[in-house]
C-alpha cells in the first residue's frame, strides 16, 4: 500500500477535520458545480484559506486549446491574490468525475504545476501550507503539507542574486497609489 493510500485510509477512518477545515472542504466541493469541464468531464473545486481566515473558492476552467486550461487550485490562489489576501495557510481540493458515480470518484490531488504554485504561495506566507485532498463525497480525505507533496520545490531562493520581490512590490504599490491619488485630485 502506498503512503498516499495509507494516509487516505487513516483520514477516512478518523474524519479528523476541525470546523475550519470542514468549511474549507465543503466550499471546494461546492465550487465543483461551477467547473467548466466539457472535454475531460472532470470537475475540480479548490478553496484556499488565507491567514486572515477568508476563504476563496474556484473551479477548473477548460479550453479547447488544452494548454490554456486553468486548474481550480490556480484559480483559487489567483482569486486570493487578486483580493489582496495572498498569504494562505491551507488549500482543499475536491474532484468529481462525471463519467463515474460520486461513489466511485477517487481522491484528487494537485497536479505538478499547481503544487509549484502552492509551494510559492507557502513561501510567500512563510508557512508550510496544508493541502487537503478529497473525493467527491468527502468521505475519503488525505491531509498533507506542500513540502510533503513537493519536496525541494523550485523557489525564489533558487534564483540567487535577483532583486527581492517584496521590496519591489512595495515600490510598485506606492507608485500606483500615487497615480491614483493624482487622478482623483484632477
Amino acid at each position: 500500500m502506498t503512503p498516499f493510500a495509507r494516509a487516505a485510509q487513516e483520514a477516512a477512518a478518523s474524519h479528523a477535520l476541525d470546523r475550519r477545515d470542514r468549511e474549507l472542504v465543503e466550499m471546494a466541493q461546492e465550487a465543483t458545480a461551477r467547473a467548466y469541464a466539457p472535454y475531460s468531464l472532470f470537475a475540480v473545486g479548490a478553496a484556499v484559506r488565507s491567514n486572515s481566515e477568508a476563504i476563496y473558492a474556484a473551479a477548473n476552467l477548460e479550453n479547447a486549446s488544452f494548454g490554456l486550461t486553468i486548474c481550480a487550485e490556480a484559480a483559487a490562489l489567483s482569486l486570493a491574490n487578486s483580493m489582496g489576501d495572498p498569504e494562505i495557510e491551507a488549500i482543499a481540493v475536491v474532484g468529481f468525475d462525471f463519467t463515474r458515480s460520486a461513489d466511485a470518484s477517487g481522491i484528487v490531488a494537485p497536479c505538478g504545476s499547481c503544487r509549484q504554485l502552492i509551494a510559492e504561495a507557502a513561501q510567500r506566507a512563510n508557512c508550510n501550507v496544508r493541502v487537503i485532498c478529497c473525493n467527491a463525497r468527502l468521505d475519503s480525505i488525505v491531509i498533507s503539507t506542500i513540502t510533503e507533496l513537493l519536496p525541494n520545490a523550485f523557489g525564489s531562493e533558487t534564483l540567487l542574486g535577483r532583486p527581492q520581490w517584496a521590496e519591489l512590490h512595495r515600490e510598485l504599490r506606492a507608485s500606483v497609489e500615487r497615480l491614483i491619488a493624482t487622478r482623483k485630485t484632477q
